[in-house]
């Protein structure tokens, strides 16, 4: 299994950013190293959860229509670390952001639940307007 745990949620004035991490780790994830693509989900009351960035191992990013341009995912594979920095926030996306770990390398597999294996628990971030 990989344990994956996030960082960084809080509260942010509409129109501000914000940086969230997870940090990466296990036996499993250690022995395919950066092999796995990392993904970002969130969750907004009352709705379903959906898809907002993922980057495969290669660096190859895939972005949610609604983030792009405002968002960023990255990694540092050395740190076993995945960042979303989110600018321009909208209290629309006030959700828990959740990260995720998946060993399907497909593309296709990158914005969708079931291409990942391992979540974390979630952080909480809300925008105020």
């Amino acid at each position: 299994q990989v344990q994956l745990v996030e960082s960084g949620g809080g509260l942010v004035q509409a129109g501000g950013s914000l940086r969230v991490s997870c940090a990466a780790s296990g036996r499993t994830f250690n022995t395919y190293t950066n092999t796995y693509t990392m993904g970002w989900f969130r969750q907004a009351p009352g709705k379903e959860r959906e898809f907002v960035a993922a980057i495969m191992y290669s660096g190859y990013t895939s972005y949610a229509d609604s983030v792009k341009g405002r968002f960023t995912i990255s990694r540092d594979n050395a740190k076993n670390t995945v960042y979303l920095q989110m600018n321009s926030l909208d209290p629309e996306e006030t959700a828990v952001y959740y990260c995720a770990a998946g060993s399907n390398r497909a593309a296709q597999a990158m914005g969708v639940m079931g291409g990942y294996n391992d979540w974390g628990q979630g952080a909480k971030v809300t925008v105020s307007s």
